[in-house]
């Protein structure tokens, strides 16, 4: 055999084999504004955290493609005593070091959440009374009360199922080092303030899942950036495209740049503990200058609808007909004079982004036209959050989301000021609505439970305890080489399910 022909047969030979091969598999890179500030579910209620838990932690529950609850940790359920006990039956299921998830698991990890003083969100689980491990792999949950919106709160990211022996034996460090998770993916690497990289959890209980090799859930503040890399090729996925840019992105045939549904609202964050924002007519009077129907225009481009209350309108019971604090400049001006307002200069704390930095603009100058002062303070977003809480800032432009369509959680998070999130860091406290809450989520009636909600949004949006914007559907762009992947309106990825195709 000549030693060309050696040549040609070895060459062939190398692109057979290479044809039999399988693609190398790839991670699904996903730039996000939002910081993972900790991988303990039970520890923030941050964007990019509560994406991160979501791939990280089983919950008992899950959301399947329908939208609807289905089978996770727990393989059935069944609810009695009128609806006061839930007993769920676990499935074979394994921790990513190989441990089986038990009842004990379960019973920890709930109590864990609505018991310990810090933490981040305790109102899913506020309604629980007892939770107790019957065996193994069957766990027992009595309510307060009868609620049936509670199933729809074991799928809520910090009813995510952590290991009770690891944390015990470990402490914080069982979420910094070695995290054991009980997800379908496990920490390949966490670099804080950088990025956090994943990959398939080999114990995953889902069969088949994941179908991917993990992903790196990439910080990047700048939303430029995000549209420059996801252009270049750089990302697979861009979490929050400005709005000016949603059509440039929608006419690139390399991507997918869908307006998927959403629970968000955006609002305005008043501080209610320190002057002048503490003055329900100082507060008003803010309300009213904004032309929030302008704002949503100018801001996403049409893409958004005006709020008009404190309930996201995707929620049971949103009120659509309530019309208070309507935009009215001179009435607000006039209100304003009215109170004890002494001319001082407001602080707006911001996450540094385009959006947030946008409407911040815009609130500086209409609450100028009626005398009201303000500066401008950026931070990047765990230093926002940490203002936030701790009562630094006089007016914040945010939003948040709910997990479910019922509003139970989101009165809980933004205006409950007894449930343990200081009504969303603005310190609103009214015991009129704080038990209003509780008679809302009790109250088995549908129509009289309907009208309980609308007067809670009566008496808050009247107050002020936030000033609504706009409700917005989601901005995220998708390379066409991804599959499989979208953003529920609960702020989780659906990826497990992805595929690439680079």
């Amino acid at each position: 055999m000549t030693r060309f022909l050696r040549v040609i047969l070895y060459a062939t030979a190398v692109l057979a084999l290479t044809a039999a091969s399988p693609a190398i598999a790839e991670k699904i890179r996903i730039g996000s504004p939002h910081q993972t500030t900790t991988l303990d579910p039970m520890r923030s209620a941050q964007a990019g955290s509560i994406e991160t838990f979501g791939q990280l932690y089983s919950r008992l529950l899950r959301v399947d493609e329908n939208g609807e609850l289905a089978p996770g940790l727990a393989e059935s359920w069944d609810v009695t005593d009128g609806g006061k006990v839930i007993t769920l039956k676990l499935r074979d299921a394994k921790f990513s070091n190989g441990e089986t998830i038990t009842a004990d698991d379960v019973v920890f990890s709930l109590l864990r959440v609505r018991d310990t003083p810090d933490s981040a969100y305790p109102a899913p689980l506020q309604t629980l009374d007892d939770a107790a491990a019957v065996d193994t792999r069957t766990v027992k949950l009595t309510l307060k009360f009868p609620f049936a919106p509670f199933l729809g709160n074991l799928e809520v990211f910090n009813a995510s199922i952590v290991s009770k022996k690891d944390v015990e034996a470990r402490g914080e460090k069982a979420f910094t080092e070695d995290v054991v998770t009980s997800g379908p993916y496990m920490v390949e690497k966490w670099v804080p303030n950088d990025r956090l990289i994943i990959k398939p959890n080999p114990n995953y209980w889902r069969a088949g899942y994941p179908k991917n090799d993990g992903a790196e859930l990439i910080e990047i503040a700048s939303s430029n950036t995000r549209v420059s890399m996801m252009q270049s090729g750089e990302l697979d996925v861009a979490r929050e495209i400005p709005w000016a840019q949603v059509k440039e992105l929608q006419d690139n045939p390399k991507i997918n740049m869908p307006l998927e549904p959403s629970t968000m609202m955006f609002l305005t964050l008043l501080n209610h503990k320190r002057a002048p924002f503490d003055d329900i007519k100082v507060r008003q009077a803010a309300a009213m200058a904004l032309d929030t129907a302008a704002i949503a225009q100018a801001v996403t481009f049409g893409a958004a609808e005006p709020a008009n209350t404190t309930l996201p309108k995707a929620l049971k019971y949103h009120d659509r007909d309530l019309r208070v604090n309507q935009y009215d400049p001179g009435a607000a001006k006039a209100l304003l004079a009215e109170s004890g307002y002494d001319g001082s200069e407001v602080v707006i704390v911001i996450e540094d982004s385009a959006e947030r930095e946008q409407l911040a603009v815009l609130i500086q100058a209409l609450w100028a036209q009626i005398g009201l002062k303000a500066k401008i303070e950026k931070a990047d977003s765990g230093t926002w959050w940490s203002r936030l809480t701790g009562g630094d800032y006089d007016a914040s432009p945010s939003w948040y989301y709910n997990e479910t369509t019922d509003p139970d959680l989101a009165v809980r998070w933004a205006i409950c000021g007894t449930c343990g999130n200081e009504s969303y860091y603005t310190f609103y406290d009214n015991k009129q609505v704080d038990e209003m809450v509780e008679a809302g989520a009790a109250e088995l009636d549908d129509a009289k439970r309907g009208e309980i909600y609308k007067e809670m949004q009566r008496i808050t949006t009247t107050e002020v305890s936030q000033i609504p914007l706009y409700y917005p559907p989601f901005s995220t762009a998708y390379s066409t080489a991804v599959t499989g992947l979208t953003m529920t309106p609960a702020l989780q990825w659906t990826l497990e399910g992805a595929e690439i195709t680079r």
